[in-house]
């Protein structure tokens, strides 16, 4: 069983930054795509970003792309998101998941693990 968890959310003024981080577990890490999914209060879970196996292919929700940025690091076992430009519709508890699939995902379906979450609020 793959276990993910998240970390790096927090407070911050728009226009700030903030790097999230989804820790994975070691031996299975580089078999598993990992996307970024949010939800905020009173709306459906939302895509953000994804990256394949290997990080070979990575892809954004319009809303992002130009502000936030994927990326993994195989030897901490670990895929982070770069986030840049923040605006307080970004405000929303952030997820992590994985899925043994090929290429990068944007549909929750397609994920088999899910982190917990971590808060991220932008204040205006």
């Amino acid at each position: 069983q793959v276990q993910l968890v998240e970390s790096g959310g927090g407070l911050v003024q728009a226009g700030g930054s903030l790097r999230l981080s989804c820790a994975a577990s070691e031996q299975t890490y580089a078999n598993y795509a990992i996307g970024w999914f949010r939800q905020a209060p009173e709306k459906e879970r939302e895509f953000v970003a994804a990256i394949s196996r290997y990080g070979g292919s990575k892809i954004y929700a319009d809303s992002v792309k130009g502000r936030f940025t994927i990326s993994r690091d195989s030897a901490k076992n670990t895929v982070y998101l770069q986030m840049n430009s923040l605006k307080p519709e970004d405000t929303a508890v952030y997820y992590c998941a994985a899925t043994p699939r090929v290429g990068a995902p944007r549909i929750e379906k397609e994920y088999d693990y899910w982190g917990q979450g971590t808060q991220v609020t932008v204040s205006s």
